[in-house]
């Protein structure tokens, strides 16, 4: 049996990103069931923040997944593709760009608590995204169709 390679590895590590989603969903069904049954409004915000502490860091495993496989066809089609594959690492740069702009600004300018709590997790968000959008650069780069060599 081979031996797995760093990479492999890093791959494998790569799938906590799925439990950590669930984690992330569970916060969501909480949130919406502390907004029916009237609860705090603390509690609402700890959820908020909770759900974006999860996505964020769920994001940044699923940046250790090896950039030289596609997950389906959708990614593959974005990623052969120079005009979706720049369309798409616009987007993903002007949503981690956004999050980490709302994180800093409601960080250090907000005096609500909550306020910032919830600042904390836009920020880990953006973080979880900088390292999806290094991911993938390398994809684009990995599988566009007008720079492979035939």
């Amino acid at each position: 049996m081979k031996k797995p390679s760093i990479k492999d590895t890093f791959h494998y590590i790569s799938y906590l990103q799925y439990p950590l989603m669930l984690l992330a969903l569970f916060y969501i069904g909480k949130l919406y069931y502390d907004i029916f049954a009237f609860r705090d409004r603390v509690l609402l915000f700890q959820d908020i923040n909770n759900i974006l502490l999860f996505m964020g860091v769920a994001i940044s495993f699923s940046a250790l997944q090896d950039t030289n496989k596609t997950q389906n066809k959708l990614s593959r089609r974005i990623w052969e593709s120079p005009k979706k594959g720049k369309i798409a690492l616009g987007l993903l740069f002007f949503s981690a760009f956004t999050f980490m702009v709302f994180g800093g600004v409601g960080l250090f300018l907000t005096a609500n608590e909550a306020l910032a709590e919830v600042s904390i997790g836009l920020l880990v968000l953006g973080i979880g995204e900088m390292g999806l959008l290094k991911t993938a650069i390398e994809m684009f780069e990995n599988h566009r169709l007008d720079k492979k060599i035939s």
